[in-house]
């Protein structure tokens, strides 16, 4: 499981890559025409890092291509560069343990929702440092709150358009608890930042299987 919770507030002094290029994170700059922030037209992926190295990382990448490939959009770097940019990261920021995000947007084009002609994708990278092998709530448990599940229809696709999650965590968090679970049907579908899985009276591990229900979790693939 890899979700939002206790992000490093020092993130905005790090390295980060855009656009081919390397630099300070709170110096990256993207135009208020890129389609991601207008539209929300992009995908991202994160992948961990545990003592300097990426975990499950080919997974995660092939998720990526996937999903730019539901949208119709090309990646600008191809899946090694990718990895290449993301080991780059790590050794820039020394990063020990937390993840790297990556997201690709269609790039900057005038306002329209149809696809422009000739665009260039924007890529950004980043990364953060975060507690994962040693994380407190792994020992401690975590309070979930159910709510309706309102996405839209292609949960698989991991799309940058997550305002849906923003408002069930954001409920969650209200109500004293660390994570939502989502329920259609009277289906739990996943969690609002990862995969739900319950173990039933007879031991018994149980999970959705994927579908456009929702999306297909690298750790819980590796599980």
């Amino acid at each position: 499981m890899i979700d939002d919770e206790n992000q490093d507030t020092s993130i905005m002094s790090s390295i980060a890559y855009l656009n081919g290029e390397f630099l300070p994170l709170d110096q990256a700059r993207i135009s208020v025409l890129d389609r991601g922030f207008l539209f929300a037209d992009g995908i991202y992926e994160v992948s961990a890092v545990l003592d300097g190295h990426l975990v499950d990382n080919r997974s995660h990448l092939a998720r990526f291509q996937r999903s730019v490939g539901e949208i119709a959009l090309a990646l600008p770097e191809t899946l090694d560069r990718i990895e290449e940019i993301e080991k780059e990261l790590i050794a820039r920021n020394s990063l020990k343990e937390g993840v790297v995000y990556m997201q690709v947007t269609r790039g900057v084009a005038p306002r329209d929702f149809h696809f422009p002609d000739i665009v260039k994708p924007t890529l950004l990278m980043f990364v953060q440092t975060k507690n994962i092998s040693d994380s407190p709530t792994a020992k401690t448990g975590i309070k979930v709150k159910t709510l309706e599940d309102i996405r839209w229809a292609r949960r698989d696709i991991k799309s940058i358009a997550l305002l849906a999650q923003v408002l069930v965590k954001q409920a969650a968090h209200e109500a004293g608890c660390q994570e939502a679970w989502m329920v259609e049907d009277g289906y739990v579908t996943e969690g609002g930042s990862s995969s739900v899985f319950i173990i039933t009276k007879n031991n018994v591990l149980v999970t959705r299987p994927n579908s456009y229900a929702l999306l297909p979790g690298c750790t819980r693939k590796a599980l």
